[in-house]
């Protein structure tokens, strides 16, 4: 028989902590409302398992960071069947959300904006004819330069942390940061750059993979103005591109690369920082622009 302190007698039971009190008391865990529209990850490029498999990740760490949350994959090139596309998954979304006004929110995929995958998105979504609302891009932000930083530690082209001095003798003096979109897509990139370039103390430059000589000249500007040791780093998370044309660039760079982002914690982040800003339940002091 148990008392209000605890067990009297028997196998010890865990008993929750007490509060800490004041302003380092750990934040209460936020949970989506009843009801609340489905989480659509709007998924560029030509999907694939491999594309799934990430998809799926990035939505497992978002279920982590918000309870209760009802996240479905939406691709823009699916075929209904294996991968089903964007529109069907906001019509079912619709369908299941039918008492509320708004069905879905869209969150694109994309660290950066690319007019023409952002215009099919919406195109996606007024062809739906639902409530749904479609978020901003997950970047610019400074979580994804953090993400950048690991990627390139991870590849041996940056050191882990430059607080506690960790040499790493392929490190690079000079980072092409490579983005799809065109110029828009460059500026944005731009401004994650500027992070990136905080935390390693090394020049940053922006270039689209789809702007014809972008990546060469950025690679001519850098050497030029000093760096000898250069890196490719993607802006992206992965299905925007095929991986063939981040190995193409890095070679017109002469230069090696980092992986793409893909499912790093802070792109689950960022996801749900998209969802709960749009429905106005954002907590203090999370990722938003």
């Amino acid at each position: 028989m148990s008392t209000a302190t605890g067990p009297a007698a028997g196998l010890p039971v865990r008993m929750p902590r007490p509060r800490q009190p004041g302003r380092h008391r750990r934040p209460e865990p936020l949970a989506a409302p009843e009801g609340a529209p489905v989480l659509v990850l709007a998924v560029p490029g030509t999907p694939t398992p491999a594309v799934r498999s990430l998809a799926e990740e990035v939505l497992s760490i978002a279920r982590s960071e918000l309870s209760g949350l009802d996240p479905r994959i939406g691709y823009l090139e699916g075929d209904d069947a294996e991968f089903p596309t964007l529109q069907t998954v906001l019509t079912q979304a619709a369908a299941d959300r039918a008492d509320e006004s708004t069905a879905a929110v869209v969150v694109p995929l994309l660290a950066g904006p690319d007019t023409a995958v952002v215009r099919r998105i919406r195109q996606a979504v007024t062809d739906s004819r639902c409530g749904t609302e479609v978020t901003d891009v997950l970047g610019p932000h400074p979580l994804l330069a953090e993400a950048l930083h690991v990627r390139l530690s991870e590849a041996g082209l940056a050191r882990a942390d430059r607080a506690r001095l960790f040499t790493v003798a392929t490190a690079a003096d000079g980072i092409i940061l490579a983005t799809v979109g065109g110029e828009e897509a460059v500026q944005a990139a731009g401004v994650t750059g500027l992070l990136l370039a905080a935390r390693l103390a090394v020049p940053v430059l922006a270039a689209a993979l789809d702007v014809d000589g972008s990546i060469a000249r950025a690679a001519e500007q850098l050497r030029s103005s000093g760096s000898t040791n250069l890196a490719l780093a993607p802006c992206l998370i992965g299905p925007e591109v095929a991986a063939p044309l981040l190995q193409s660039a890095a070679e017109e760079a002469g230069c090696s690369g980092a992986d793409a982002l893909g499912p790093y914690p802070a792109v689950g982040k960022l996801v749900v920082a998209k969802y709960t800003t749009a429905l106005g339940i954002a907590p203090q002091g999370a990722p938003t622009h």
